[in-house]
């Protein structure tokens, strides 16, 4: 008989700290088991994620060479299958790697048909749960625990969702069409008062035909203008600078 892989104590989860896209309706995150397999791990060893239905984990058996690893296109029949193959050495504690691995992030393999394992989409929302398995050329060498149960996001039905917005009463819908009208009115008649004013203090009159008071602008004491940001057409950007408009004569 073989020999029954080891138990490790380690349990998968689903990383605790604020992720983006942490579990979507057809993947979840895990955390990686780094320095999990160190002591029971070859350089010719690899590490298998085993996902089941949670109601089948109890089920599953480990598969006793590659070629028994079951495919993720018989996940709706054998309610596990075997994905994210990886050499061994990538979880030493000594392995540069990202935080995390993407269970079924893998679009493309849905639709290839092919028997090696891929990394599918999750076609129902579970909950599954999951297992890292150490294999080794003669077998299983050694496993985790399986995981809690890990349940995906569900979209919400087409026919929960109103698709137009609250019906208001007419004597609502009247009322508050008068007050946006009489806000505009209001808001032009400021408008115009205050630039009448700032016309009349600009261009003063009563100073007979043909005279009008000479202003002397000064330049030198405006600082220079300050440099456009990129992405305002400027080439080169430092080059952009801003000069100050003359005012219009008064008439």
């Amino acid at each position: 008989l073989p020999t029954p892989p080891a138990r490790l104590p380690y349990v998968p989860q689903v990383p605790p700290v604020a992720l983006l896209g942490k579990v979507t309706a057809t993947t979840f995150a895990l955390e990686r088991p780094l320095c999990v397999f160190d002591g029971h791990a070859d350089a010719s060893d690899a590490v298998w994620l085993a996902v089941a239905f949670a109601n089948a984990s109890a089920a599953f058996r480990n598969p006793q060479s590659r070629a028994d690893v079951p495919p993720y296109k018989q996940l709706p029949t054998a309610r596990s299958y075997m994905t994210l193959e990886t050499a061994a050495a990538a979880y030493s504690c000594s392995a540069p790697s990202p935080p995390v691995l993407r269970v079924g992030g893998d679009t493309a393999c849905r639709d290839q048909g092919r028997q090696d394992p891929c990394n599918g989409p999750l076609p129902f929302p579970g909950p599954y749960r999951v297992k890292f398995l150490l294999m080794g050329c003669r077998g299983p060498k050694a496993e985790t625990r399986w995981s809690e149960p890990i349940l995906l996001r569900t979209a919400l039905s087409p026919s929960t969702i109103d698709p137009g917005p609250a019906r208001r009463g007419s004597a609502v819908v009247v009322i508050a069409s008068i007050l946006a009208s009489l806000g505009a009115v209001l808001a032009t008649a400021v408008l115009g008062a205050l630039g009448a004013k700032v016309w009349g203090s600009l261009c003063p009159q009563g100073l007979g035909t043909g005279s009008f008071i000479r202003r002397s602008y000064r330049t030198h004491h405006i600082p220079p203008a300050l440099p456009l940001p990129p992405g305002c057409g400027c080439s080169p950007p430092g080059l952009c600078l801003s000069a100050p408009r003359a005012p219009a004569p008064c008439q």
